[in-house]
């Protein structure tokens, strides 16, 4: 069985990461998917042979829409996600993101998390109209199934890879998991 196949399994497996994503399917976003924690942890669970899944601080959910960028859109769809099934709902539209880090436009989603800060953490998956689920995955799944967390140059930011494995406390959950800067 392939890495993307063996995720997709595991995402069917799970009722409440299926949940998460029929919910965000109903918003009818543009160029979508939950990822970071909602993949990574999967993935860092099974292998790790948790028996329950690890709580997820939040769920991402990333859409590209450079016509409508607002900040308060996002809010107004995490309201909707949250009267629908409630969870930490975070939305964020990828086409103002690269604002924050003063960088260029991203192209789409898919570009946009490939500067986030982990290489293991770039992988999301949507669910699609068919009931087939879809991973973005900018590069690939390898490190995801190597037990490692690995430094995303092209995120340009060593210091808040740091600052995020200390403050999540992925060593301590998952501590097979060696670091890769």
């Amino acid at each position: 069985m392939s890495q993307q196949q063996q995720i997709i399994e595991w995402l069917q497996q799970d009722a409440q990461r299926m949940a998460a994503l029929r919910t965000v399917r109903r918003l009818g976003l543009n160029d979508w998917c939950l990822g970071a924690g909602f993949v990574r942890n999967l993935v860092w669970d099974r292998r790790h042979g948790h028996a329950a899944a690890t709580p997820l601080n939040d769920i991402d959910v990333i859409h590209f829409d450079a016509a409508r960028p607002q900040a308060e859109r996002d809010r107004m769809l995490e309201a909707r996600l949250q009267q629908w099934l409630p969870q930490p709902w975070s939305v964020k539209n990828q086409a103002r993101m690269h604002q924050r880090c003063g960088r260029a436009p991203y192209r789409d989603s898919e570009d946009a998390i490939s500067f986030w800060p982990e290489i293991e953490t770039a992988v999301g998956a949507r669910l699609n109209a068919d009931d087939s689920i879809m991973l973005i995955a900018p590069f690939g799944l390898q490190a995801l199934f190597s037990d490692s967390v690995t430094f995303n140059a092209k995120s340009g930011d060593a210091t808040a890879f740091q600052q995020r494995l200390a403050a999540k406390r992925w060593l301590q959950l998952w501590p097979r998991l060696r670091v890769i800067d």
